[in-house]
């Protein structure tokens, strides 16, 4: 933390290496400023302190080699702010673990765990991974999931990996499948859901997504699965990755998502909570691509946990 401190006590410019081409500039300051509030980092790009070549860019751009990156000072949350996690959170993402090699992390993400801090969070998923693997180099997330969502979540362990799943991911090259249990009768076969999204802030703070034909495009297929009582367990296909995009595109069919507090019926949620789904039954129950120049594709699944397996062979 005290390098850090004095690094960006002043204006610092960098230059991106080939071997950063292709990241976020978001998710670069995100992984360069850790302990820096993640409300912070945006407010800076918004603002334009953080200007590429001297111009000013937006959250989403994505770096070049040779882009010269001013950054502003930056004054760093006292030592003691940032919560080391427990040993039992530690423990538990330990035992999580579904893969691992030279280039890839695959956990099976916790319900109720973020996977980053910020927000009033001291820790995430990926400040606990770093904890509990303090001498590795380098650990960034390839992607994230609702703090109330479990299952598959990949973590880069090189920086290179990194960027190739990036590509990946914005191909289209990354088959990620959810099971969801939708409140309601499911009609007919699979259907794919096409309504754009937009995400408002409420003057709560809370952070609220609603569909919106001037939003960003967003697409679901959703497949039944077996039904239930009183409801439908689907399959759900991610085509785009915008936020709570499963769990909108559900509501906006009428059939939301069991145990969502925000989108979902408060009703049907009383009724399974009874049955033992005390809890968003949303998981990410596998993740497939390849790596370019392999003929063999990548495939991970993560089963469900043992109290929402119980509800699905109950009903």
């Amino acid at each position: 933390m005290a390098d850090t401190q004095e690094k960006f006590s002043s204006v610092q410019v960098l230059t991106i290496d080939p071997e950063t081409s292709g990241q976020r500039i978001d998710n670069y300051l995100l992984g360069l400023l850790r302990g820096i509030p993640r409300s912070h980092v945006y407010r800076i790009i918004r603002k334009g302190e953080v200007r590429i070549n001297k111009g000013r860019i937006r959250a989403d751009y994505r770096l070049q080699a040779g882009d010269r990156i001013r950054i502003p000072p930056l004054r760093l949350p006292a030592r003691g702010a940032v919560q080391r996690p427990g040993g039992e959170v530690l423990a538990r993402l330990s035992k999580a673990i579904l893969f691992e090699d030279e280039r890839l992390l695959v956990i099976d993400k916790p319900s109720g765990i973020a996977v980053h801090g910020g927000s009033g969070l001291r820790y995430g998923v990926i400040e606990a991974l770093r904890a509990l693997r303090p001498e590795a180099p380098y650990l960034e997330l390839v992607h994230r999931l609702d703090r109330d969502t479990s299952g598959c979540l990949l973590i880069a362990k090189r920086r290179s990996a990194l960027r190739t799943l990036h590509e990946l991911l914005r191909h289209g090259a990354v088959d990620k499948r959810y099971l969801a249990l939708l409140a309601g009768e499911w009609k007919g076969r699979a259907r794919e859901v096409k309504a754009a999204l937009r995400k408002n802030t409420l003057r709560s703070g809370e952070r609220i997504v609603r569909v919106d034909v001037e939003g960003k495009p967003a697409r679901t297929r959703f497949k039944p699965v077996q039904t239930l009582w009183a409801a439908t367990l689907v399959e759900a296909r991610l085509y785009t990755g915008r936020t709570h995009q499963i769990r909108v595109h559900a509501a906006h069919i009428g059939m939301p998502v069991v145990g969502d507090l925000k989108y979902g019926d408060d009703t049907v949620n009383s009724l399974w909570r009874k049955r033992g789904v005390d809890r968003l039954f949303l998981h990410a129950h596998s993740v497939e691509f390849r790596w370019p120049g392999e003929a063999r594709s990548f495939k991970i699944q993560a089963p469900l946990e043992p109290r929402l397996e119980a509800a699905v062979d109950s009903s």
